[in-house]
């Protein structure tokens, strides 16, 4: 009876045994199978220990490995991911660059060449010539007739000054200086020349007297109207030359520091396609507005075909010296809050994420001031895959705790 009890436990032991390491087996193979997994190549966060499609999407999930890199930096892809992530790398090398910034504008009148034209004496506005705003005016057309007493009463003092000069014949009285102040009152009053001469060769006035432009330009504000009383000194009308405008481009306060201002500057004008045009900063408003921290700068271009008009957008880019520097494409640098990186190639489908000091931007191109240097083979397209998928797989920023 001994004896079979012995061979029972025998026979319990050799099976528990064998049962164990089967166990064993199963689970080492459960560990093998673990280190793959399927996912989705448009979302990475999609993980499934079989095949099947994807849930969000509905591709079909793609086989992929854990990876098995000691960087905590470095993440590895497959062919399959490579490919559907359109990731593609290039080696960064030296490139000109200039930098510029883009503003937005507005046309505005030159008003350094804005003039208004105003009534030398006190009168009534019997006529005016021109009676609708954006009419052109060119230099010496009419203007306006007034009726002035004032004025008539000068008229009729030269003429009678004329007359006793001729009756005199300066045999008792020089008259010469009496005369040329008659003329110089006249002359103040706004009348030319021309009708100085035309008042003494046929010694006698009108009631109204006509006034001529000074300049030409176009009329942007008619201050009177026909009937209406002109004070002395006030505005009847005041005449733009738009040969030359401003452009006016806002400029925030955060910027100002980074303006070159002996930097060219070319303006674009979205309302006439293929039209240019170049000049230099001439002005910068000293003052910001308090509300929207905006500051106003100033260039001047040229209008000698008249086809910008004030009130017109513009762009205005700042172009400021060309440099030879290490350059990258914009999309192959990540931004964030704390800095910029880029992701670099270290070897057969393995990428790791550098810090990078960016500095100057010129179109689609951006300077790398440290953090890489020439040779080095950098992520230019899916740059942005990368960073999602080293997220899925580390469950961590690839920048965090990243110094340069």
């Amino acid at each position: 009876m001994k004896k079979i009890f012995i061979v029972v436990l025998v026979f319990l032991f050799a099976a528990c045994k064998n049962k164990n390491e089967k166990v064993a087996a199963h689970a080492e193979h459960n560990m093998e199978m673990n280190d793959v997994y399927y996912t989705c190549s448009m979302h990475p966060q999609v993980m499934q220990d079989k095949p099947g499609n994807c849930p969000i999407c509905g591709m079909k999930l793609i086989e992929a490995k854990k990876g098995g890199s000691t960087d905590p930096n470095e993440v590895k892809l497959s062919d399959q991911q490579i490919q559907l992530g359109n990731i593609s790398t290039d080696t960064i090398r030296s490139g000109i660059i200039g930098d510029q910034m883009v503003l937005t504008a507005t046309l505005n009148a030159d008003q350094q060449k804005i003039n208004a034209v105003s009534a030398r004496v006190m009168g009534r506005i019997e006529r005016l010539y021109f009676k609708n705003l954006g009419d052109y005016v060119n230099k010496g057309d009419k203007l306006f007739d007034i009726y002035s007493e004032e004025l008539n009463n000068a008229k009729q003092e030269y003429i009678l000054t004329l007359e006793k000069q001729k009756t005199l014949d300066n045999t008792i009285v020089d008259l010469t200086a009496l005369l040329q102040s008659a003329k110089n009152k006249l002359l103040l009053w706004g009348l030319s020349e021309t009708q100085i001469q035309e008042i003494a060769l046929k010694k006698t006035t009108t009631p109204v007297t006509t006034f001529y432009s000074p300049v030409a330009g176009y009329i942007t504000t008619l201050d009177v109207r026909e009937g209406e009383y002109a004070m002395e000194g006030g505005t009847i009308v005041r005449i733009a030359d738009l040969s030359t405008l401003w452009a006016e481009a806002q400029v925030y306060s955060s910027q100002l520091s980074q303006i070159d201002y002996n930097a060219i500057a070319y303006i674009q004008f979205p309302d006439l396609p293929g039209k240019q045009a170049n000049g230099k900063i001439e002005f910068m408003n000293p003052e910001i507005n308090p509300q929207t921290r905006i500051n106003l700068l100033r260039v001047s271009i040229s209008n000698s075909a008249n086809l910008l008009k004030p009130g017109m957008p513009a762009y205005v880019t700042l172009k400021g010296k060309q440099v030879n520097t290490l350059t990258l494409p914009s999309d192959a640098v990540l931004r964030t809050g704390t800095g910029a990186s880029v992701w670099v190639q270290t070897g057969d489908h393995s990428y790791k994420s550098k810090m990078v000091t960016i500095g100057m931007q010129d179109g689609d191109k951006v300077e790398i001031k440290s953090g890489l240097q020439s040779g080095d083979i950098v992520v230019i397209t899916g740059a942005y895959l990368l960073n999602s998928e080293f997220i899925f797989k580390k469950g961590a920023n690839p920048m965090a705790g990243m110094k340069m």
